[in-house]
């Protein structure tokens, strides 16, 4: 089965949710109020024999999430007519990623953060070794994981710490020097369990 018919069975609106286990932040403390930012991600996998998933390391000079890893993304400016069109904008900006590279396969699923984000992941498959380029104001880096370690339950850790009074609890991923965690994760996590799901389907139905 080729990548692109694995996620696109994925990512399928009749996928068999049953199977798939919502993963959210805000584990163990309420769910935050809205209204929600409408907000987008690109999840960006390259097309190799081996295929990788791209990521960025934020500046740690950043109000928000300084250092932390993400997908290129953000919020939907009013000329963005849906998420799709905000995360290709967001990776173009961030990367320099042309948009006229990214497949579109599918949208994963829509993730609301306690920060007050609605944040869809958009998931799409680039040509290998793009020359990409981090925006000096927001990316330190960009890098490729590859998705088969990403995919992997054994390399996903579930932790909780106290937190402001309370239990936290979140996933994350230490890949080489890089820690992954919080909503990327998360988002990671919800993506390869749709995964699962519809490669066990099709073993079902397989003759």
């Amino acid at each position: 089965m080729t990548l692109r018919a694995r996620l696109a069975a994925a990512l399928s609106p009749t996928l068999n949710r049953e199977q798939v286990q919502d993963v959210f932040l805000y584990q163990n403390r309420p769910m935050p109020d809205g209204p929600f930012t409408p907000a987008a991600v690109l999840i960006a996998i390259t097309d190799r024999p081996q295929p990788g998933m791209i990521l960025t390391q934020r500046h740690a000079n950043l109000r928000a999430h300084a250092g932390q890893v993400a997908f290129p993304g953000g919020r939907l400016d009013p000329e963005d007519p849906d998420a799709i069109a905000a995360a290709l904008r967001e990776a173009e900006e961030e990367i320099a990623l042309p948009r006229e590279h990214v497949e579109i396969l599918g949208r994963s699923d829509m993730f609301r953060t306690g920060t007050g984000f609605s944040v869809e992941p958009i998931v799409g498959i680039i040509p290998p070794d793009l020359p990409l380029h981090p925006a000096e104001a927001e990316v330190e880096a960009i890098f490729e994981v590859p998705l088969d370690f990403l995919l992997d339950p054994v390399n996903r850790r579930y932790e909780t710490v106290d937190w402001q009074g309370s239990k936290r609890s979140y996933y994350e991923y230490i890949w080489e020097d890089r820690r992954i965690w919080g909503v990327t994760a998360a988002m990671l996590v919800n993506l390869a369990r749709r995964i699962e799901a519809a490669d066990a389907a099709l073993m079902q139905n397989r003759p």
